[in-house]
Order: structure tokens, then C-alpha cells, then sequence
């Protein structure tokens, strides 16, 4: 008798940084009277297709208020990037090599779940790519030049490149492009991954690349290591994280019900 395999699970995992450049403290800054990591824990246990939910943390401070709340919570050591840390976890809580990881970023309290499950369902359906990730058309050249805005260039359902440049280059259109154009083929890559758990294990044991390093993105590590990344175009909006005061302020200027609705 042939004894079926577990089915593979799915982990949403949030790592939290007490320390931040542009705004210190971020995970437990207050948006209406309450934290913003667990705001966004909330969020992902609305996520009813995960088997489980945690927040990653090398600071005690987030891990009690986390505990406090009851929201789980993991210890981890420092890591250089949030995909080290995830491999950290995946270890601390066994997880299988078949296994599942969705990186929620924790400075983004209004992610629809609804994205959650397409980066999952993506990674599932591209059997080749240990890796999925989401885009969304860059409609206007402000963003298209700005190194702020990560680019991505796909075939597909496949990356092949990610780059703060503006990429692809349009070199018939160039010179006639004017601000308020709209860029050609032009995507803006989406900070949320699922990962396959064998991957995170692989990668907090690869040296850092040339690319990876001039363009100060850990995705190109999975790229120069010769594997695959699944990524397409969010069927729904990603509303706006929390990376200065003026977007915390910007969610704090809602109101309660306003806030909700995402």
C-alpha cells in the first residue's frame, strides 16, 4: 500500500525590525491605539487558507507585546535581510522542505489577503520556481525613475530581472517620452514572497552577489544562484505601506471605519 505524502502547508511568517532609518520603532508605532505590527497580524489571521501565522523578532520588546496580545511570536537571532530570518524560523518550527512561506511584510497593516493567497497559489501552479512574488503596471515615468520604486522585467510568469533602474528601456520611445507618459511594459515589483522552505535553507548559505550588492536587492541572490522566481500582476491593489511619518499619519487621518474596510 502506497502511503500519500503530508500536503504541503502554508506559513505566513512576519518579521519585525525595532530599528528602522527612516522611522524607529516602526512595528510598534500607534495606529488607532494599537500597534502597528499587531494591526498586521490581524491581517494575516484572516488569511483562512494558512495553516499558520507568526511574527518573526530579534527585539524583546516586539516579541512582549506581541506574547501580550496572544498573537504567536518567535525569537530569532539578528539577520542581514528578512529572508534569513524566515529560514531561521522555518527551522526553529520544523517546517517541511515542501512547506510554504509568506514574507508579510509588517509595515503594511492593509495587505488584502486576497494577495497573500495569489502569491501562494502562484508558487503551487509554477512547479519550476522556488520562489513567487507579485507586480503592478508602473503607469507614469515619475515612478518609472525612481530609485525607490523597484522595477522588474518578466516573461510571463517568470522574472528575469529586478533593478531600481528604469527597466525595460524603450530605445525607439525614449526620446520622445515626456513625463505624464505612460512607460512601456513597465512593472513595479510588490515586496511580498511565498517561498518553498528547501529554498530558505539554501539561502542564508549563499554568498552575497555582484548584482545583489550594487543593487542593494536580496531577490537577485535567488536569480544569480540560478533558480527561478514565479511573479504576476496583483489582482487587487496593494495599498501603501508605513515607511515615513507622513504614511503613518496618513492611516492615523482615516477614520476607524475607513481603516477597517481594507
Amino acid at each position: 500500500m502506497t502511503i500519500p505524502k503530508n500536503h504541503p502547508k502554508t506559513h505566513i511568517v512576519i518579521p519585525a525590525r525595532y530599528h528602522s532609518t527612516r522611522l524607529p520603532a516602526k512595528p510598534l508605532l500607534d495606529i488607532h491605539g494599537k500597534p502597528m505590527i499587531l494591526w498586521t497580524a490581524d491581517k494575516a489571521m484572516r488569511a483562512t487558507f494558512a495553516d499558520s501565522v507568526c511574527v518573526a523578532t530579534d527585539d524583546e520588546r516586539i516579541f512582549g507585546v506581541c506574547e501580550r496580545a496572544g498573537v504567536p511570536v518567535v525569537m530569532t537571532g539578528e539577520h542581514e535581510s528578512g529572508t534569513d530570518r524566515l529560514g531561521e524560523v522555518a527551522d526553529l518550527l520544523g517546517f517541511g522542505d515542501d512547506d510554504i512561506v509568506i514574507n508579510m511584510q509588517g509595515d503594511e497593516p492593509l495587505v488584502p489577503p486576497a494577495l497573500l493567497e495569489q502569491a501562494k497559489n502562484l508558487l503551487i501552479e509554477q512547479g519550476d520556481c522556488v520562489m513567487a512574488t507579485l507586480c503592478e503596471v508602473i503607469d507614469n515615468y515619475d515612478d518609472f525613475y525612481k530609485n525607490s520604486v523597484v522595477k522588474v522585467v518578466k516573461a510571463g510568469k517568470q522574472a528575469l530581472y529586478f533593478s531600481r533602474s528604469p527597466i525595460p528601456f524603450d530605445r525607439d520611445g525614449h526620446l520622445k517620452g515626456e513625463l505624464g507618459d505612460t512607460p512601456k511594459n513597465a512593472y513595479r515589483h510588490l515586496g511580498l514572497y511565498a517561498y518553498r522552505v528547501s529554498l530558505l535553507r539554501q539561502f542564508g548559505r549563499w554568498e552575497q552577489g555582484c548584482l545583489e550588492r550594487i543593487e542593494s536587492l536580496e531577490q537577485l541572490r535567488i536569480l544569480e544562484n540560478h533558480h527561478k522566481i514565479a511573479i504576476d500582476v496583483a489582482c487587487v491593489d496593494l495599498p501603501l505601506g508605513v515607511d515615513t511619518k507622513e504614511d503613518l499619519d496618513r492611516l492615523n487621518n482615516m477614520s476607524i471605519d475607513e481603516f477597517l474596510k481594507f
